[in-house]
């Protein structure tokens, strides 16, 4: 059995202010520093171990990352970092507030920019300063594949090749990985992986900083997934990403 571990960092400075993140590279809060901990110290309680890792070029997944291993006590393992795994661009949204955006244009409308499968957000203008164009860590990629928004089916093109080309693969050469990402294209990594649908999707929404476990067998047929914790909690933790887009009432 082979097994990878999928986690969405923890709670970032722009999570706790409600905020559109995207590729704007903030980092974690003191809450989601904690959180990365506990995630690493639950995984390390439960015997899990892990012998390669993967991450975004966002620094709220990296340290998440690097408290998790930290805890783990497997600091010294690999760790590949690729932009293909970074978060949803939210384009011209990114900065703003969540709640109040949908006060603006509805809850309806927000939910479309957040969760809809095919309908990205406005881009950013080429002189903006928040493209990504302008970000070193980008300066090795092709300048038609930085974006300047993206809907969920624009992150999955990015990530799921990368998750079929180089990290699924890499189960051979491991017994356990770890891929710490985002919200986003983690969900794009998970809808191919359990064939959920582009209507279905809208409604997963992912905790921060709780292990999703995938079971492989030798052949790579998914055998069952699971999340690591409370389920009460994770329930919780599932309700309140699901909130942040609505209009306060």
């Amino acid at each position: 059995m082979k097994r990878i571990v999928l986690v969405r960092h923890g709670e970032s400075a722009w999570n706790l202010e409600n905020r559109f993140t995207g590729w704007t590279d903030v980092d974690l809060s003191p809450k989601g520093d904690q959180e990365a901990k506990d995630a690493g110290l639950l995984m390390k309680a439960e015997g899990y171990t892990f012998s390669k890792a993967y991450t975004s070029y966002l620094k709220r997944a990296v340290k998440t990352l690097n408290n998790i291993l930290d805890k783990m006590d497997l600091d010294w393992i690999p760790v590949e970092k690729s932009w293909r795994l970074n978060e949803k661009h939210y384009g011209n949204l990114q900065g703003l507030n969540k709640a109040e955006t949908a006060e603006k244009y509805g809850d309806a409308q927000v939910k479309i920019w957040r969760r809809s499968y095919d309908i990205a957000p406005l881009p950013l203008s080429e002189d903006d300063p928040r493209n990504s164009k302008f970000d070193p860590r980008y300066a090795g990629v092709a300048d038609s594949d930085v974006p300047r928004t993206e809907s969920l089916k624009d992150a999955i093109a990015r990530a799921v090749p990368y998750w079929k080309e180089v990290i699924f693969p890499d189960r051979l050469n491991h017994d356990s990985i770890i891929v710490v990402a985002h919200g986003n294209s983690l969900r794009g990594i998970i809808k191919y992986l359990k064939g959920i649908s582009d209507e279905d999707i809208v409604s997963l929404n992912l905790p921060t900083a709780v292990p999703y476990v995938f079971e492989f067998d030798d052949e790579g047929n998914l055998v069952r997934d699971f999340f690591l914790g409370d389920a009460d909690a994770i329930a919780a933790k599932m309700n309140a990403v699901a909130n942040q887009g609505k209009a306060q009432k």
